[in-house]
């Protein structure tokens, strides 16, 4: 059996639910979807989707970071949007982050989220090297 280890990340808000901020499992970390906020929990960017972004992505690198981790390891990136059409606004913030490394995604529109006012949630897979 492989082994797996819940990963919690200090600054990061407390989960809103029955979840940690990231699982090691094996040769895989799979971080859970992380929405704008800041370390106390509040929505960062107001309406705008791009500054959403930027906030939902650092959460995301602290993540990684935590795990020893960074975006050059992500394989896979499931982006969700209130509003399919901010895709064009939000992909110069996604190179941003991610620089040459370009993960396997999926994009999904979804209808709300779990902190009212976001509009957007990353969640990622990478491969423990």
């Amino acid at each position: 059996m492989g082994v797996r280890e819940e990963i919690r990340v200090p600054g990061q808000p407390e989960p809103i639910s029955h979840y940690t901020d990231a699982v090691r499992a094996g040769d895989l970390l799979f971080v859970s979807g992380c929405v704008p906020v800041d370390s106390e929990g509040k929505l960062v960017g107001g309406g705008d989707v791009v500054a959403q972004t930027r906030q939902a992505l650092e959460n995301v690198g602290r993540v990684l970071e935590a795990a020893g981790m960074t975006f050059a390891d992500v394989a896979k990136v499931t982006v969700y949007l209130t509003d399919i059409d901010d895709r064009p606004r939000i992909n110069p913030v996604r190179r941003e982050f991610f620089g040459e490394t370009r993960p396997a995604s999926t994009l999904v529109e979804v209808s709300r989220l779990a902190i009212p006012g976001a509009k957007v949630e990353i969640e990622a897979v990478a491969v423990v090297s």
